[in-house]
């Protein structure tokens, strides 16, 4: 009773085991009494009916009692019924019924026989016989009747000279109910069973999704592999089914993202540890005593502790990208100013790599409500990664603009470039190209966290690449007039531009 299974099946044969008896005994009481019974008074009525309109060919044997013997003698042979010959008053003239031979010549009290010969119509008088089961019928024996009219002309009527009466134990018909009543529960038993095998498979059918999703939420929390499982069932279930599959993806989703978290991680970190170890080994071993040498080792300390905190601070944005929507601490910004400032400390590693670095901006950018913390981040990500790609003695290009659609800055490079098919596939956390194409740090963070603030912003970020020729990401910020801010640093009818060139 605690299974579903057994719940279902009980649902649909708990109505069988009361519907089928009450169906059964309904359907037998219907067939015995209104067909069998029904049937068999009607060959009895013309069974009746045949001897009535025999008896009227032969007169004879209402005045003959010898006739009348020999009559019943004779049709009693062909018939299972027994038959009486009654006169119109009720007397006994012949019988073959054995009960009845003692009262030949005798009235009867037959109730029904005045009402028959007074209407001149057959009856069926009952089904019960001084205690016994039959059926008795009465049929009146008409013969014409002439009489002279005044006109002189003879006309015709009918009249009654006697009734036959059948009688016919309805012990035959009651052999026949107990062969129907075993194939009537035949039929019900084998209705009974076929409903139990419907409900076991329609259970089977509804239990098994269910069960496989039981096991594989099981499997999911013992730690093994997660599957999609078959969409099969009934519409509820399989939006269940659906629902879990769903989840099962997003799992898998997140257990590669996590691999390749700890992957990078032990990439990412153990490098820098390595290099701290070998450094700090080494002024350990006397390279303390040289200045020059101890200054580089230091110096190379310090650039691996930064990049440690670059990667700290990479990791501080996935928790918020995690979280949500990051919060942002919007103030005016003008641009014109806001944008060197952000790019000074780029164009110093760009030279450091031999990089040509351009930077061509109008003098005359609004001034717009953003975070510029965060979308200096945003922008930082993206001229990095065009810097890691980019090889020396290429170039990176950057500018800036604005139009109806809002501001846009450009940030374009002569790298490797970026296949069509993995252009959509860039801005997914940790995700990193092919090992002959991406540069050996990083985590594959960059990109995503700059597509995220900047659509915090309410802005988005394209980019166009080819193989060979490089890649360009256009970062659009929203129309200033929606933030309320139409100030300029600049004439904006001078159309002055600011260049810088390294």
């Amino acid at each position: 009773m605690r299974s579903l299974r057994t719940r279902l099946i009980l649902s649909h044969v708990v109505p069988l085991l009361i519907v089928i008896p009450i169906l059964g005994i309904a359907l037998t009481y219907l067939l015995e009494t209104q067909v069998l019974l029904a049937q068999f008074s009607n060959e009895l009525e013309l069974q009746a009916a045949l001897v009535a309109e025999a008896a009227a060919q032969n007169p004879l044997i209402w005045y003959d009692p010898l006739q009348a013997a020999a009559f019943v003698g004779r049709i009693g042979a062909r018939l299972s019924a027994r038959i009486m010959l009654l006169d119109p008053q009720g007397t006994l003239l012949a019988t073959n019924d054995m009960t009845y031979r003692e009262q030949l010549g005798e009235v009867l009290e037959i109730p029904e026989l005045e009402e028959t010969v007074t209407t001149g119509i057959g009856r069926l008088v009952n089904y019960g016989e001084r205690g016994t089961a039959a059926a008795s019928v009465l049929m009146p024996v008409l013969t014409p009747a002439w009489e002279l009219g005044s006109s002189g002309i003879i006309s015709g009527s009918w009249r009654v000279v006697g009734v036959i009466r059948l009688t016919d134990p309805l012990s035959s018909v009651y052999e026949r109910f107990p062969r129907t009543r075993t194939f009537i529960l035949w039929v019900l038993v084998g209705g009974l069973v076929i409903g139990v095998l419907v409900g076991w498979i329609l259970a089977f059918d509804l239990e098994r999704p269910l069960r496989r999703a039981t096991q594989a939420i099981t499997q999911m929390t013992g730690g093994k592999q997660l599957m999609a499982l078959p969409e099969q069932g009934p519409t509820e279930v399989r939006l269940l089914v659906r629902a879990f599959n769903t989840l099962t993806a997003q799992l898998q989703s997140l257990e590669k993202s996590r691999q390749r978290l700890l992957a990078n991680l032990v990439h990412e970190i153990g490098r820098p540890l390595g290099a701290l170890l070998s450094a700090t080994q080494a002024l350990a071993s006397g390279a303390a005593d040289d200045p020059e040498l101890r200054h580089e080792l230091l110096g190379g300390i310090e650039g691996e502790v930064r990049r440690m905190r670059y990667l700290l601070d990479d990791l501080t944005r996935l928790y918020d990208q995690a979280a949500g929507t990051p919060e942002l601490a919007h103030s005016p910004t003008p641009l014109a100013t806001w944008l060197p400032e952000v790019l000074s400390p780029w164009r110093e590693a760009a030279q450091a790599k031999s990089l040509e670095w351009e930077v061509t901006y109008p003098e005359d950018l609004p001034v717009l409500s953003l975070d510029p913390d965060r979308m200096a981040q945003a922008l930082g990500n993206v001229v990095s990664n065009a810097i890691k790609y980019t090889p020396t003695g290429g170039t990176i290009r950057i500018d800036a603009g604005q139009n109806e659609n809002g501001v846009w800055v450009r940030v374009q490079d002569t790298g490797p470039g970026i296949p069509a098919e993995e252009q959509a596939r860039i801005f997914e956390p940790f995700y990193r190209g092919p090992a002959s194409q991406r540069f050996p740090q990083g985590m594959g963070l960059g990109l995503s966290i700059a597509r995220d603030l900047v659509q915090a912003h309410g802005g988005r970020i394209e980019v166009e690449s080819e193989i060979g020729a490089g890649s360009t990401f256009t970062l659009w910020i929203p129309d200033p007039k929606s933030f309320g801010f139409t100030e300029k640093t600049g004439d904006p009818t001078a159309e002055t531009q600011r260049s810088q060139r390294f």
